[in-house]
């Protein structure tokens, strides 16, 4: 009789989802469950084992106490039921291979928690917890939505504040980050990785425990708490995720049975130079398996609101970092992943199916096509995509001092030839002030005066360009030195003038951005946009109106990115009537100089830029101005 006649119906269709690849709830049947009648059961995939063992606390980490048992069905799980193992208790797999005797003693793969690094073993663990963010898990469809306002965070938790020099818990930081964050208005905050890491340097990405929180900042139902109280104060939680590759430390994934199992055997294939890691095999159909329920496994048990994924570029090209003869072409020849792309695909149709309330974002460095349309119009499937081009061009304009800027006028232009291509988040993130590149602030030109002037023009070009805003932590206040891990934000800077004022202009962008749906409503159709003045590059000027939907009155946008005021500055507009001031960036309350139109200016029946009325305004030096029309 065929070996799945013997199968109950559920445990024949999870070895059929789970060797297709598409099984997107694993955890519930890998890794350790603890038994209502006592013990636990453990379950491991280990296709290329003779032998596996459990080994833990409860059997002073013995070899021979409780082994497992292939599964009868051919997938290489091996399972058992350890009656002593308990609540709390360390433990791993000790598998002895098939092929040389090789005998490793590895961290449970779907382990829900971990022990505290430098210590590997994995903790027995459930995870139950009682939510209390109904409200937010009933509205957040609307707060996610394409049209919605999106302003993000992001957050290194070790990093943001710590207590006399030590690590914050996940409960102990949600009071404090939830109440900055709404205090500064962002929608949401990203999470850089939680998922357990051994390497604290790695920032989190390079993952070892794909289904477990950190450790370093509390338990499981810690991290439940912090996004729970995230929710309570209507702050969406995106998490930074790493399906692109993994660290070969020996309690992990990689030569995880004496094979290359998780990852590709052939280095050219298998080994990322960049980052000397391991890269996932995706056309394995376990592997997709195992990706997809971890990235499923946080928005089930975790009520996380989106997945950002890490490094896509680098899943996409079969070249990405390598040299001729250092890769292996597709079967037709070329340089796609195309078992990559599969998987990208499987993993955005499985979370839009499961849960269309959550949002994926790609960060994805190239111009490979359709990355945030669906699937079957032959896209990624992704819902968002990062605007890498973006990020570089305006930090290269930014750099440039102000008297060259003329000569690069395109680099600020340019984003709206393709604006609309993809659903664009606009990055200001942690790539850009590490490794040297050193700060947001410390990147501008001038005196500080100038360089406080300068990011302050910069952010308010940022938050009225079309796309989504990410934010790395520390540039809202205009941290001086370079990120680091260790240590937390400069904090005490927010009490000085140019420091204190930024941090207010952000706010403020933030309440304006969420107060006007031409900010947002439109961000991914080019009928949310429109050139007023795109080509003075001779004055470094740019003006343009941002519209909403259903023909409600534009936003006027202009930046001045010189140190000289523009007095008499002619600007066509769509409409007659007062034209209202709702940011300055020069005002003296962010630390400007105050130039600007003593709170706006009047529309006059002069012709200008294609248009029947115009406004002459006052632009002040190093400045961005966003006007809202007021009918006479």
């Amino acid at each position: 009789m065929p070996v799945t006649q013997l199968l109950s119906e559920p445990e024949a269709q999870d070895a059929y989802l789970f060797r297709e690849g598409t099984h997107s709830r694993l955890y519930d049947l890998m890794g350790c469950h603890l038994l209502k009648e006592g013990g636990a059961r453990f379950a491991v995939w280990a296709p290329n084992a003779e032998s596996v063992t459990v080994v833990g606390d409860w059997n002073h980490w013995s070899g021979d106490a409780d082994p497992l048992v292939p599964s009868a069905d051919g997938t290489g799980i091996w399972q058992g039921h350890v009656p002593h193992a308990a609540p709390g208790q360390a433990y791993k797999y000790r598998i002895r291979s098939r092929f040389g005797g090789y005998t490793v003693d590895k961290a449970d793969p779907f382990a829900f928690c971990a022990e505290l690094a430098p210590a590997t073993a994995s903790r027995i663990c459930e995870l139950s917890y009682e939510w209390n963010d109904a409200e937010w898990m009933a509205t957040r469809a609307a707060r996610n939505a394409l049209d919605a306002p999106m302003s993000v965070y992001e957050v290194h938790l070790g990093s943001w504040r710590r207590r006399e020099g030590r690590f914050m818990g996940y409960r102990e930081i949600a009071h404090e980050l939830a109440a900055y964050v709404k205090e500064m208005g962002f929608t949401h905050v990203e999470l850089m990785p939680v998922t357990e890491h051994p390497f604290y340097g790695s920032w989190g990405y390079q993952t070892t425990g794909y289904f477990a929180p950190t450790a370093r900042y509390g338990s499981p139902q810690d991290f439940m708490y912090l996004v729970d109280h995230l929710h309570q104060n209507g702050i969406g939680v995106l998490l930074d995720w790493v399906p692109s590759h993994f660290p070969a430390d020996e309690h992990g994934l990689a030569f995880f049975d004496g094979t290359h199992l998780y990852e590709h055997a052939d280095p050219r294939q298998g080994f990322h130079p960049e980052w000397n890691s391991s890269i996932f095999n995706y056309g394995r159909a376990e592997v997709r398996s195992f990706l997809v329920s971890s990235g499923l496994f946080w928005l089930d048990r975790y009520h996380l609101d989106g997945l950002r994924v890490d490094a896509v570029a680098s899943m996409l090209y079969l070249d990405y970092a390598r040299q001729h003869g250092e890769w292996i072409p597709n079967r037709h020849g070329g340089r796609e992943n195309l078992e990559a792309i599969d998987f990208l695909r499987t993993l955005n149709r499985a979370v839009y199916r499961e849960h269309p309330d959550t949002i994926t974002v790609a960060e994805e460095s190239t111009a490979w096509p359709r990355v945030s349309r669906p699937t079957d119009m032959d896209g990624l499937g992704f819902g968002e995509k990062w605007n890498m081009g973006w990020m570089h061009d305006v930090l290269a304009y930014m750099k440039e001092e102000p008297i060259h800027r003329k000569y690069h006028h395109h680099k600020m232009t340019f984003s709206l030839v393709y604006a609309f291509h993809e659903n664009f988040v606009l990055p200001l993130s942690h790539d850009e002030v590490v490794h040297g590149k050193g700060s947001l602030l410390g990147k501008m030109p001038g005196d500080q005066w100038q360089q406080f002037a300068n990011l302050r023009a910069l952010f308010g070009f940022m938050w009225a360009h079309p796309g989504k805003k990410l934010l790395f932590m520390g540039g809202e206040f205009g941290q001086r030195r370079e990120w680091t891990h260790d240590g937390e934000l400069e904090w005490w800077v927010c009490d000085l003038e140019g420091h204190g004022g930024l941090q207010r202009l952000v706010a403020q962008l933030n309440r304006v951005y969420r107060g006007s749906p031409a900010l947002y409503q439109q961000d991914f159709s080019a009928a949310g946009f429109e050139w007023v003045a795109a080509n003075d590059a001779d004055a470094s000027v740019f003006a343009f109106l941002r519209k909403p939907r259903d023909g409600h009155p534009p936003l006027l946008v202009v930046s001045n990115m010189t140190p000289v005021p523009r007095t008499n500055y002619l600007l066509g507009v769509p409409l007659p009537g007062f034209w209202s001031e709702l940011i300055n960036t020069d005002a003296v309350e962010f630390g400007g100089s105050g130039w600007g139109n003593l709170g706006g200016v009047e529309a006059a029946p002069v012709r200008s830029h294609g248009r029947m009325h115009s406004v002459c305004m006052t632009l002040p030096p190093l400045s961005t101005l966003i006007l809202e029309h007021r009918p006479s």
